[in-house]
């Protein structure tokens, strides 16, 4: 396996490259640059930035070598091998504009994706049509990139963070009729407060009268919730939401479970999934469980999926959570566009041609079918599931119980509906 490092910009950036074997010549087809951003340090990095890193190095090795399930075995993108640059996304949104200035004018790569974090998709989302850069969103999930402007440049080949809390309701209000209040406790960025304000208006809209108990916004990374959790205790609700992830997600379910919070009443973790294998004996059986799409142990039986679980067991020892799926679901969606674009031709095709393929595109994943029909065929729709966490101790090992699926015309706003108003408009076309 040939290897190079790339090193640039503040010091963070960390490479692999053109990881197929193959000799050097005159007649080898240009390397597909591909930058790709996500956590390497901080609290977020162990339970999403690393696991994402490796899917993405773990897919380009299967795709150079051609040996991805079809209709994916064509090897590279378009034939070319591909040679990841790999950035390191914390340090805040700044560092991030840097960064990703970097790693267009300096690496030259010819395409990103990358963004763990709302705020920094927030913030990179402009300077990519000025950069005239292809780039795309494959994690963040506020749903303000598409609902509140418009990008040529940039694509979002996940689900925005409606559908977490639409599906969340809807699978709460199925389970347990007599709720009366609930409560919130969400990172105080965009974010948590768009996660907090879609769950809170869904649970209003299917369920008139319910009671907001409390509504608690700690920072970003705050890691110590004793306030809150005091709050939480002294208000009894019902159901708790959550959409913490990453370290301060590990940090309530600890600090929680120990005075206490989540006994007597429903918690539910949008995005919970990645903590399951981690935290497997910590989280209280009966916590709803979300993976932001059909992720995970909620992902359906293809080729695809089975390849994946295998290969990222085998190589990294765990098993292969939602960051894993939605890093490959970005690569995979990229090589369809670009694919798409070329034609059959050899010749790689230039931007504009990839995005008019990738708009309104729909592609196979190991979760399977994405279809780009939000934001002017810039953002995807999926399905979604929701599943109560359940540790077997005679295997140990976590389970889901209690699984429901939600088509994604269910849980997704339609083309052109901002998801505020569509919620409280009843779930307008709703298709569930």
């Amino acid at each position: 396996m040939t290897s190079a490092i790339q090193k640039f910009s503040l010091g963070v950036a960390v490479a692999s490259a053109a990881l197929a074997a193959q000799p050097a010549t005159a007649q080898q087809a240009e390397p597909f640059k591909l930058g790709i951003v996500t956590f390497l340090s901080g609290a977020a990095a162990g339970p999403f930035g690393v696991p994402a890193r490796n899917a993405a190095e773990l897919a380009v090795e299967t795709l150079n070598a051609g040996k991805m399930p079809a209709p994916y075995d064509k090897k590279g993108i378009n034939g070319q091998p591909i040679e990841l640059v790999i950035v390191d996304e914390a340090g805040g949104t700044t560092k991030q504009v840097t960064e990703y200035r970097n790693l267009v004018q300096r690496a030259n790569v010819d395409a990103i994706i990358g963004y763990i974090s709302s705020g920094d998709c927030l913030a990179i989302a402009p300077v990519a049509d000025e950069l005239k850069k292809l780039t795309i969103f494959f994690d963040c999930g506020t749903p303000r990139i598409f609902e509140d402007a418009s990008y040529k440049y940039l694509f979002r080949t996940g689900a925005h963070a409606t559908m977490d809390n639409v599906a969340a309701a809807r699978y709460l209000l199925a389970q347990n009729k007599n709720i009366e209040t609930i409560a919130g406790i969400n990172q105080n960025y965009s974010w948590g407060t768009d996660s907090w304000n879609d769950f809170k208006a869904s649970m209003q809209a299917l369920k008139p009268g319910i009671k907001i108990a409390t509504e608690q916004f700690p920072k970003l990374l705050a890691g110590q919730y004793g306030a809150e959790i005091s709050a939480l205790l002294v208000e009894k609700p019902d159901v708790i939401h959550s959409s913490f992830w990453g370290g301060d997600l590990e940090a309530f379910v600890l600090q929680g479970k120990a005075r206490g919070v989540f006994e007597g009443r429903t918690v539910v973790l949008t995005a919970g999934e990645p903590a399951m294998f981690r935290m497997a004996t910590q989280i209280p059986n009966g916590t709803v469980i979300g993976a932001r799409g059909p992720h995970g142990l909620f992902a359906s039986d293809n080729a695809l999926n089975t390849w994946l679980r295998a290969a990222y067991s085998e190589r990294y020892g765990t098993p292969a959570v939602y960051p894993t799926y939605k890093m490959l679901q970005a690569i995979l969606g990229l090589k369809a566009a670009v694919e798409k674009g070329a034609a059959g031709k050899p010749e790689k095709p230039a931007t504009e041609v990839v995005i008019s393929a990738f708009e309104g595109l729909s592609f196979e994943t190991p979760s399977g079918r994405v279809d780009m029909m939000l934001g002017k065929g810039h953002q995807a729709i999926q399905a979604t599931a929701y599943g109560t966490f359940k540790f077997d101790a005679a295997k140990g090992e976590p389970q889901l119980v209690d699984v429901v699926h939600y088509p994604a015309e269910c849980v997704n706003p339609p083309e052109g509906a901002k998801s505020e108003d569509w919620i409280k408009g009843g779930f307008k076309g709703a298709k569930c």
